[in-house]
């Protein structure tokens, strides 16, 4: 069978991205990863710079990542400006790759025996818990083994997409961060016959719209922020502190899905109080000096409160494919083609991967509650097989009958892209339809998980519990001490 050989732009330099990138490559395809941040990594790269906070209330989708820049089009004032002509380079870094959630003791909670991915073993002596740093490291060298390094254009956004005919627009800008062009942009257009996003899901934080919020952080804006600025806990070290709320100890974006994704109560460290939800904010009184009350949904009012993390999740968010956001529509209103609505899930998508009115745009690393590495690596298998020619999806009137089923099934919201104790069948669904098309197309049959893999997941809690009691000795977890705090879901 003869296949035309294809170009694709892959978004993003995580483990989806890198992932997808080397299996692509494998088949025969031509590709460019697009990456805005430095280095390879995603979600596990750590930097002990913090992101600009965002706005308060953050909750529209569309905006919440970044707005484009392009060619041609006016730029908006910056706040970090100089006299109106001058950005503040460092500002206007971060404002362009913004640094990720993760923070300096940060530890995966699925073992890294159940997260090898295909060909690439952890270093020797690696234990099943590790620190972010270990993680980077293993995603970096993930990449140079695959030699998908030289295929990556750091510093380098996404900032359209659009479909012209047959192919794939993709305008980028290249932020210059070193000499004498330092903070320069350069504008570039080029055409893909594919495109895979594997941006992943932790950019766009979530600060929900609680009455008194907006006017404490505008009031104290040292003492109340998203988690995706935390780094260290000597943040909330200071003895003066008589009380410290973190909001958003739900795993979920809806009161439809409370329960559901709670963390559970064995994983939560045994100095915290967990109390219902924020029904408001005591408003600031002129000349005040630090935070004071909270008032609870139950009408229980926390006193004297100094410090509030906001650990309310994120948003999905496609600033490079705004025209497909509709921040005015709830899930249940989605179109047949439209992608986000209020941020809680990525709409249309056939298994989670492919756009279903458009194929060649594909998706990896949406699912939550999952072996992330291995399961996106098989996501990127199928992505590779389809886009190389060796798989064909579904008709379209398949594809959207399918979804129409599982949205019957699982309902709207961060439900819908839960693979919680569902990860093994998604895996063995997706392994049997690339297979069932080998013989006849000349691909490569993919293997499953494997037994022992089976086993070892359904172990996955008890042993991440075990993991913590072994850890939590004079409120220790992990690299990070766990300061006194009150769970606020």
């Amino acid at each position: 069978m003869v296949h035309r050989r294809q170009r694709v732009a892959v978004i993003g330099a995580g483990v989806s991205g890198v992932a997808s990138a080397r299996h692509l490559k494998a088949a025969g395809v031509d590709i460019v990863v697009f990456e805005r941040y430095k280095a390879a990594g995603g979600n596990w790269t750590y930097d002990e710079r913090k992101p600009i906070e965002p706005q308060y209330p953050s909750i529209k989708p569309s905006i919440a990542d970044f707005v484009a820049e392009l060619e041609g089009e006016a730029e908006t004032s910056r706040a970090g400006a100089k006299n109106g002509t001058t950005l503040d380079l460092d500002q206007e870094e971060l404002r362009f790759a913004p640094p990720g959630p993760a923070y300096s003791g940060l530890m995966n909670n699925v073992p890294t025996s159940l997260q090898e991915m295909k060909g690439h073993p952890w270093p020797a002596g690696t234990e099943s818990y590790v620190n972010v740093r270990v993680k980077q490291q293993y995603i970096q060298s993930y990449s140079k083994s695959f030699e998908i390094e030289p295929l990556i254009r750091y510093n380098t956004r996404v900032e359209k997409l659009r479909k012209i005919g047959s192919k794939w627009e993709v305008r980028s800008t290249i932020l210059i961060r070193e000499g004498p062009d330092r903070g320069q942009k350069v504008h570039t257009v080029e055409e893909f016959d594919g495109v895979v996003v594997a941006s992943g899901h932790y950019h766009a934080a979530r600060v929900p719209d609680f009455p008194g919020l907006k006017e404490w952080k505008a009031t104290w804006p040292d003492r109340v922020y998203h988690s995706k600025c935390y780094r260290n806990p000597s943040e909330l070290k200071d003895k003066t502190l008589q009380e410290k709320v973190i909001m958003g100890q739900r795993r979920s974006t809806s009161q439809a899905e409370a329960g559901t994704f709670d963390t559970p109560l064995d994983w939560v460290p045994p100095n915290t109080e967990r109390v219902t939800g924020i029904a408001s904010f005591e408003i600031p009184k002129e000349g005040q000096d630090k935070p004071g009350n909270i008032t609870l949904t139950d009408g229980t009012v926390l006193a004297g409160v100094d410090k509030v993390i906001i650990a309310t999740g994120y948003l999905f968010a496609l600033p490079f494919l705004v025209d497909l956001h509709d921040d005015s529509k709830t899930p249940e209103n989605a179109n047949d083609t439209i992608l986000v609505t209020d941020g809680s899930q990525i709409h249309n998508l056939h298994k989670d991967i492919f756009y279903i009115p458009d194929p060649t745009l594909a998706f990896v690393g949406i699912p939550f509650y999952t072996a992330t590495f291995t399961l996106f690596e098989y996501q990127a298998i199928a992505v590779a097989a389809v886009f190389a020619g060796f798989a064909q999806t579904p008709s379209e009137a398949e594809m959207r009958a399918e979804y129409a089923e599982k949205t019957k099934t699982k309902g709207y919201g961060r439900t819908f892209h839960s693979l919680m104790n569902a990860q093994v069948e998604y895996v063995n669904s997706l392994v049997d339809w690339v297979n069932s098309q080998a013989d006849t197309t000349g691909g490569a049959k993919v293997q499953g998980h494997s037994q022992e893999w089976i086993e070892e997941s359904k172990l996955i809690h008890p042993k991440f519990l075990k993991f913590l009691e072994s850890r939590v000795n004079g409120h220790r977890v992990g690299d990070d001490l766990v300061p006194t705090v009150v769970a606020v879901q």
